[in-house]
């Protein structure tokens, strides 16, 4: 790729800096939307699993979960729900719904409170790509371009070569997506089911990179890695000025638990995994 050779040829270059970055959330209403209550105290002392009409539930003590719009909280995958039921299980004195992301996941597959369709969810995902992170290039201090280059390159030409896109990264303003780069991938995200979109569109707000996303989802990169790729410019720049530690471990920790969730609802969501055991006690 022309970019490239011209990078390494004018490494040592200030480029200017791009100024703007676009910060994309879930709050359209073709995206995401959350519902969480204000922390209150656990009611409950036993977490367990059964199976109801081929599909699953779980039962706080004897009360059946429901989403937060009143719908019974039925999946299709054992493995998830006893994701949602560990996460019920880990909560201590009060109920900390903002911290239990595959819960969350499956409460918003099941009640679509952004009242969306699934070409709409395909769209909001791929409105990322033209900001997605790793396609920006040549903030200071210069060996932000070097990490840049040597970290995101490969990953950038295994997006190209994987879907045959032409998508290439920039150091200016934005990225340049043909209509043809954005047809393949709605094709290819189209392939998968509402459920599995859902841990997509999750994902990729967690990173800010439809591309990471992907790499991750595909076994390209680990959750861990898929993270420190995003926030390369951060660990540049902190290690260069110095940083708040614990905020810093925070937010790391934070996108690590919310893409682990996404991939994890995206797998079980696109191969049905039963376990025959009808009732376990967590």
């Amino acid at each position: 790729i022309h970019f490239y050779k011209s990078i390494f040829r004018s490494m040592n270059t200030m480029f200017q800096s791009r100024g703007l970055k676009l910060i994309q959330s879930l709050g359209k209403s073709q995206q995401l939307k959350f519902i969480h209550t204000e922390p209150k105290k656990k009611f409950y002392k036993n977490v367990s699993i059964v199976q109801n009409n081929g599909k699953f539930e779980v039962n706080l003590d004897q009360r059946k979960l429901k989403t937060p719009m009143g719908s019974p909280f039925q999946i299709a995958s054992e493995p998830l729900a006893q994701a949602v039921a560990n996460e019920w299980s880990a909560q201590k004195g009060v109920i900390n719904l903002s911290q239990m992301h595959v819960n969350g996941l499956c409460n918003t597959s099941i009640d679509n409170p952004g009242n969306t369709d699934k070409a709409n969810l395909v769209a909001s995902i791929l409105s990322f790509l033209e900001t997605d992170t790793v396609l920006f290039y040549g903030e200071e201090p210069p060996e932000l371009m070097q990490a840049q280059v040597e970290k995101w390159s490969p990953i950038i030409l295994w997006f190209r070569e994987r879907f045959g896109v032409q998508v290439e990264p920039t150091t200016g303003f934005g990225v340049s997506v043909t209509q043809n780069d954005i047809k393949i991938m709605e094709r290819h995200l189209m392939s998968y089911n509402w459920n599995a979109l859902q841990g997509f569109a999750f994902g990729v707000d967690a990173l800010k990179s439809i591309i990471l996303t992907l790499a991750c989802i595909e076994r390209r990169v680990t959750v861990v890695e898929a993270v420190s790729l995003a926030r390369l410019e951060l660990l540049v720049q902190t290690d260069h000025w110095g940083s708040v530690e614990w905020a810093h471990d925070i937010e790391q920790h934070d996108t690590t638990a919310r893409l682990a969730a996404a991939t994890m609802f995206v797998h079980f969501n696109s191969a049905q995994n039963t376990i025959k055991s009808k009732n376990i006690q967590m």
